[in-house]
């Protein structure tokens, strides 16, 4: 099935228009990662691809003590890339939370965590995931076969809607021996108990397409690493917000020089342009063609180019 987006660019007077790889091109390469700034999107069709067996996958978290941090990020840089693609995780500085499952005498400790997801043949599973269940001195074991939806739902509950945000994001090619300790000094020093830091492999198949494919750019491999202080009480606002600001510097000298567009915060056109990369001025002629007034702006900007 040929993915197909139907959408109301305004430039073109309000006039609903279906685009999709044929017809509208270009349109159709824009809004597919263009955060929103060439049209409003109002229905589109998709390929869908099997996930495990029968939509069960098997997964779930693995915590290890935050002091083993090093240990744990070095271990996972150098074990990812040898893993079949039906295996994956990532990594995260956590606080694991004061609720059940977790067992109570976990429950508020400082981690290192990596949550993993099988997608592949059950039966297969536990050569898979042999040198995970072998590594390290774990707190904590999750791992067990569940719908894929429980797995991209099961940290819902624990960040309600209301809770104060503070955000800064990173694509990192290599997670090196100087981010490591980064990583620890910071996991060691969560301001609150939302507050995390997550790396997102950039991997597998998304690493096979070609960087002008899409918008996002950055296809050749690393990770994202996405710091957010998070906290209910806004009198913690400044607390959470300079935690993440200063993991984010910290962090700087790995950085392949932008992030996910999704992840960032009001930081400017500089940062939108490195989030994009080489393909920011197409973009920006393509936003120049649909929208040469800017109508949508209240996004992740990319002002309009002149048109020739």
């Amino acid at each position: 099935m040929r993915s197909k987006l139907r959408t109301t660019p305004f430039g073109l007077c309000g006039t609903p228009r279906s685009t999709d790889a044929r017809h509208d091109p270009e349109l159709f390469w824009a809004l597919r990662g263009g955060g929103g700034n060439f049209g409003i999107v109002t229905s589109f069709t998709f390929r869908c691809h099997p996930v495990g067996e029968q939509g069960t996958i098997i997964g779930g978290p693995v915590f290890y003590d935050i002091a083993d941090t090093p240990e744990v990020l070095r271990w996972y840089r150098e074990v990812l890339p040898t893993l079949p693609e039906e295996l994956n995780g990532w990594f995260g500085v956590v606080t694991i939370p004061p609720v059940a499952p977790f067992p109570e005498e976990l429950q508020g400790r400082k981690a290192a965590a990596i949550v993993w997801c099988y997608s592949g043949p059950h039966d297969r599973a536990d050569e898979v995931m042999a040198p995970i269940r072998e590594f390290g001195s774990p707190l904590m074991v999750g791992l067990q076969p569940m719908p894929f939806s429980a797995l991209q739902s099961a940290f819902d509950p624990l960040y309600p809607p209301g809770l104060q945000w503070y955000w800064r994001s990173d694509v990192c090619t290599e997670i090196t021996d100087a981010a490591i300790e980064v990583h620890r000094r910071f996991g060691e020093s969560l301001p609150t108990g939302h507050s995390t830091m997550h790396l997102y492999p950039i991997d597998g198949a998304a690493a096979r397409v070609p960087e002008d494919a899409t918008a996002f750019p950055y296809r050749d491999g690393g990770w994202i690493a996405n710091i957010v202080g998070v906290d209910p009480d806004p009198a913690n606002v400044e607390l959470i917000s300079q935690w993440t600001r200063d993991y984010f510097a910290a962090l700087r000298p790995s950085s392949a020089g932008g992030t996910y567009v999704n992840f960032l915060m009001d930081e400017g056109e500089d940062r939108v342009r490195a989030a994009y990369r080489g393909n920011y001025d197409r973009l920006a002629q393509i936003k120049g063609r649909y929208d040469p007034e800017n109508t949508f702006h209240v996004n992740q900007n990319i002002p309009p180019a002149d048109q020739p």
